[in-house]
Order: C-alpha cells, then structure tokens, then sequence
C-alpha cells in the first residue's frame, strides 16, 4: 500500500479523497494555483505545493508541474479527481513512465473510452445498445449542419473529450446546429484542449441513467447498481439518486451486464461509469463511459456501504477486489443535491465573491465513513469566510442525504436545506427546495427534460410556493416578541421610556416577487416556560416552542407538534428593520410593527426601480470575450450583443429589444462586475 499520494486536483473532491487517505493512514499531498492558497483542500492535507497563477491552464492543467510535485515530495501515486486532468490519456502514460502509480484506469482505457467516438465503436464491438448518430470528428460547422439533417432534429452535439455539461448542445434546427456546433468547440478547446466534435440522435424524453462499475488488475469486474441521474439543467445534473425509482430488476441486471462487459473489453481497472439513456418503455443506449469518480458518487456509497475512493486506491496498488457481484448490497434510498454558486432567480448566472457565512446541516454520516446509515453528509472544499473564484466550476458543496426509503430521503433532503447556510454568494437551494417539492419530482415522473418543460421560462419566487406560508409570519412574529422581551428586561431604562412587549402586532411582509402583505399577529408567552409561545396569525394558531437562540440564523423547534427548520436573519441593505425569514425554499422579508405602525406602512407611496431598459448589463461577475454589436449599429431583439465567459462556461447576452447601440462601455478582455454597463442603447 502506498504511504504517501498526491491530489491533482482542488475543491471538494480534493477534501474528499484527503479523507479517505487518512482513513487508511496514508499521508497526502495538495497542490493549489495562486487563486487557492487558502482552500481548505490546502488546509487539510499533510503536504501542499504551489502550481502557478489561477488559470487551470497555467496550474492544475499542466502535467509537467503535477509530476514535479509528486516526485519533489516522494508521492507514489497520484489521484486526479474528476475534471481537469482525470481522463486524460496522456497524463495517465505519463505517470506510468515515471513510475509513479495513478489511481484510476490504464491509459489504453481511458484511450478507448474516455474518447467519445472510439467508445461507441468499441461499444458497438462488444454488442452493447448504441444510439444512432455520426461517429467521427466533424471537420466544419457546415458539415455539421449537413450531418444533422441526415441523422434528423433533434440531434445531440458533443465535444469528443467533453464532460461535466461542457461542450454539449441540443439542436433542433439549422441554426441552432451551426452555432451549437462553434460553441462547443470553443468551450471544448478551452476547457480540454480538443475540439473534435460528434454528432448523434437526441432520444426525446429520455432517462438518463449511470451504472457505477469497478475492476481490478486480475481482470474482475463488477457494478455497483445504478445511478438517477434524469434531473438535468442545460445537460448538468442536478440532484442525482440511487436507486432508480423507474427501471425494473431486470433493466437493472441487463444494464449492469452491459456495463461489465464494456469494462471488461478494456480491460478496465479502477471506478468507472457507464451512462445510458433510457427510453420511456426502459430500452436503454450507450451514451459514454466517464473513465473517473463521478461527482455523484457518494449515493453509490450510502447504499452500498462501500467507500469507492478506497476500492480505486487498493485496485492501484494492485489490490483484488474484496467483494463479488452476489455480495454487492442495495440498502435505503440516497440522494444527493448539487448546492451551486449560481443565482436561480437570475437565470442561474455565476455568483462569486466572500461566503460571508457558510454553515452546512449538521453531518451524521462523513466522507470516507460508509459505516453510518440513514443520516446527512456534506462534501464541500469550501470553509466559513473563503473565497468563490471566478476561474473553477460553480459547485461549492454536495449534499447527501441516506434514507430509509425515497419519500424518507426527500424528507431529510428537504430538511437539510433548510438548515444549509450560505451568504454573501447566491447558491441555488431554493430551486432545489422546489424541485424537491415539486409533484411530479415526488412522484418519480420524469425526464432529462423536467427542468426545462416545469421551469421553460425561467425559476422565479412564486415557483417556490409555501404551504403555510402565514407559518413564516407567525415566526417573524415569535422571533421579534423574543427580542422585545429581552430588550424590555434590559436594566437602567428611563422610567416612561421603557421598551415594552405588548402582545399585538402588525407584520408586513415583502416577497421575493416585490409584493406586501400585512397580517394582524397575536402571540402569547408560556408563562415559566422559555422559547415557548402561542402566536395567532390572522386567525391561526401556531404553538411554537424552540430552543435557539436569538442570534442563531438557523432556528430549529416544533410547531403544532412538527418539527421545522428555518433561518431567521435581521436587516437586509434596503430595510435594516425588517426579519429574513426562509423555510422550504421560499424567503421572505418580515417588518413585525405595531398595529398603527402597519396601517401607515399601507399609506406609503411605492418606488419604482429605475428604468434600465436602454442598458445590457453584465449579469455575473466575469471576462468579457467578445462584443458582436458596434455603435450606431441597429439590433434587434434575440440578436447577439455579447459574451461573457464564467466558472469555464460562456454566456450569450442577447438584445431584449429592437434598439441603436448607442455606445459601448466596455472593451473585449475586460474584467467585469455584476450590473456593470456594456453596451447603452438610444
């Protein structure tokens, strides 16, 4: 067994395999750009070197610096992640030239699958379900488009060394084809450094559907049951489960055989996932095979009980697989919810910046630890206080929650979102929040299109509905009585000037979609009891009993004798009056007043925000690459105006209307703000 390995990577996955390292008493070894020198992956292991500046391509990108490290700290082994230099082909033969063990498959296998076009050939060969499509590198946007009108809209257009949504489009016509097709060349050059593009029949309304494989040096295989994986955004997985809830015994083991064999074809050694799409009446396809962990794997690991970092790093050291198909386990439903540095409400642009505040669920279940069974556990890289970079992926966290069955794991998923704090970035929880409470979801009906048929137009507050909403009211109302109570008890209070309780209150609320509310609030105190009081809302009664503690922004308690979890925040920039309230996805923005002080509020005349209509604005923190309009040039509403590259994704700002350009505020290469002016209309 190895005594020291190096991590080639950064983020969670880096902290995740840190864990298991030390679990089994091997040291480790970070390497970090300049960007994350504070990371907690840099914290956590026992060694870390410096690779470069902060782009990828300057620092965890480039082979020469990793294998350096290995060699320069007495590493055996190197353990890639995903993403970066995980599949590649190069880096694997590299490592074994200098001897130096890499801990996931042989490069021949990562050759033969981790290329798209070579794996379907090879799939084909070993008589696997394969989709239709055009299998060789497309050499023109042109040919592109000829191609898919062959083949028929819609058709899938992929980076042959893509992954992670990256370099991939959907096509349904000509033009969506011939831009699909530049776009994921671009994104593929930047991203993996191979821009060869295939193209191959979209399965409408499809499943999609992983199976997680493992093999070892002696030649055994085995897999290690399924993968959900059908909850996509733009092709980027969202929440992710195991089991499915749609495929039968028999799907199963015809896809797990498949799985295996494919594996077997190659030879392969260490973890590895087969994905399939899978048609409404369960035929499935081939769709790839990812030659690494994958980010999802940790549902794999609640319910098998298996630590698959472990499993890669004993296959790597030569170890036999310590387990055989027959004693393979299934046990509870799992599920895991990717929390992304992304505004849902502004169309899911990148969020940068401080995390202000970063406080996960309580754990009881941790990396590296499968011994633990039906709990929550949260991978992250991040720490209170860190940094978001703009130059990494958006997901700051997983959470994963193990249950007993998938209505138990929707419970304790819903829960420990309410309890997962993050400020000072946007995080996209309250879309999970609805997505999870969505019937549909709940019921199991649906497919990779789910995102975009529920949510076609965008994700807005009133997509988060509460089912109580007055349940928020009446804890805006017991929260401020709390203070007012401890205020009053203050000593040295000028007589006649005293605060005082009182039990009547006017509360008025402001959603996230603008709109106030008032209620009439009435709460009573459990006399000798403390954290306890009735609170009537408009006529309801909420029996309310907690025991956290006024400055505490998770607030855990019962009410009508359920048990909740919400987070309570004072003030926000606009209304430092005001209580945050958030419960289930849904936020709202509580003043609890005196009941004359409601009736004024009433009087108020209303703001309107002003007019930003004549002005494209940078959405997201970001590197503007491109400006396609010039001034005095006419536009026209869905034109292209400008792109913004973020988080290793590039996003295409359009013209909302028909205008002139009047001026342009910001140059090609610019480093942009949030709101930041690019280009002023007439």
């Amino acid at each position: 067994m190895f005594t020291k390995i190096l991590i080639a990577n950064r983020g969670e996955i880096a902290c995740r395999v840190i864990a298991t390292a030390k679990k089994m008493g091997i040291a480790t070894v970070a390497v970090y750009s300049e960007a994350d020198k504070e990371a907690r992956h840099v914290q956590l292991a026992d060694e870390s070197v410096l690779l470069g500046p902060a782009p990828s391509r300057e620092s965890y990108l480039v082979a020469d610096k990793i294998i350096a490290a290995a060699k320069a700290t007495g590493a055996q082994a190197i353990h890639p992640g995903y993403g970066f230099l995980s599949e590649n082909e190069a880096f694997a033969k590299r490592c074994e030239d200098e001897g130096i063990a890499f801990i996931g498959p042989k490069a021949h296998s990562i050759a033969a699958m981790g290329d798209k076009i070579a794996s379907k050939k090879l799939a084909i060969a070993a008589k696997v379900n394969t989709i239709p499509g055009w299998n060789d590198a497309i050499e023109s946007a042109e040919r592109a488009v000829e191609i898919a009108k062959d083949i028929g809209y819609p058709v899938m257009i992929k980076a042959s060394a893509g992954g992670g949504g990256k370099g991939l489009r959907v096509a349904f016509n000509d033009k969506e084809a011939l831009e699909g097709f530049t776009a994921c060349q671009n994104e593929a050059r930047n991203s993996f450094g191979d821009d060869r593009i295939f193209i191959e029949k979209f399965v409408e309304q499809p499943r999609h559907i992983e199976i997680q494989v493992v093999g070892d040096s002696q030649g055994n295989v085995i897999y290690l049951n399924e993968r959900e994986c059908s909850i996509q955004r733009r092709h980027q997985k969202v929440i992710e489960e195991a089991p499915s809830a749609f495929i039968s015994e028999a799907t199963r083991k015809a896809m797990g055989e498949q799985a295996v064999a494919l594996a077997k074809a190659v030879q392969y050694q260490s973890a590895g996932t087969v994905e399939f799409v899978v048609g409404k009446d369960q035929d499935f396809y081939f769709l790839e095979m990812n030659t690494r962990l994958q980010v999802e794997h940790p549902v794999t690991e609640c319910i098998t009980g298996l630590d698959l970092v472990e499993l890669m790093i004993r296959v790597a050291a030569g170890e036999k697989l310590p387990l055989t198909q027959a004693e393979v386990k299934r046990d509870g439903w799992a599920m895991e919810c990717r929390i992304n540095a992304e505004d849902p409400f502004r169309n899911f642009l990148p969020s940068t910046g401080r995390l202000v505040r970063f406080a996960p669920p309580e754990q009881t279940m941790f990396q590296g630890n499968t011994d633990a069974l039906y709990g929550v556990r949260v991978d992250t890289g991040v720490v209170d206080g860190g940094e978001i970079p703009m130059f990494y992926d958006s997901m700051i966290a997983k959470l994963i929650v193990h249950g007993k069955d998938r209505n138990d794991a929707i419970a304790k998923m819903r829960e420990a979102l309410n309890g997962f704090v993050i400020r000072g970035i946007s995080s996209n929880i309250p879309f999970q929040a609805a997505l999870l409470a969505h019937p549909k979801f709940v019921s199991g009906d649906f497919n990779t299109g789910f995102i975009a048929e529920n949510y076609a137009d965008g994700f807005h507050a009133e997509d988060v509905p509460h089912d109580d909403p007055n349940f928020l009211v009446a804890l805006a109302a017991f929260v401020r009585r709390k203070s007012r109570e401890r205020a009053a008890g203050i000593s040295g209070q000028l007589p006649g000037y005293g605060v005082k309780v009182g039990h009547d209150f006017g509360v008025v609320t402001l959603d996230a979609a603008g709109k106030h509310g008032y209620s009439e609030v009435h709460v009573v105190e459990e006399l000798g009891q403390i954290g306890v009081a009735m609170v009537t809302v408009d006529g309801t009664r909420y029996a309310i009993s907690s025991p956290s503690r006024l400055n505490d922004v998770c607030i855990t308690g019962i009410c009508n004798g359920q048990p909740f979890t919400a987070q309570v925040e004072r003030g926000t920039p606009r209304n430092p009056l005001a209580l945050v309230v958030q419960n289930n996805g849904t936020k709202v923005e509580a003043m609890v007043v005196s009941p004359r002080m409601a009736e004024l509020h009433k009087l108020m005349p209303f703001k309107a925000p002003p007019d930003m209509s004549k002005f494209v604005l940078s959405p997201m923190p970001g590197l503007l690459v491109e400006v396609a309009v010039q001034p005095g040039q006419a536009v026209q509403a869905g034109e292209r105006v400008a792109v913004i590259e973020a988080m290793k994704m590039e996003n295409v700002l359009f013209a909302a209307h028909d205008g002139v350009v009047k001026s342009i505020s910001a140059e090609k290469g610019a480093s942009l703000t949030v709101d930041q002016i690019i280009v002023e209309f007439v």
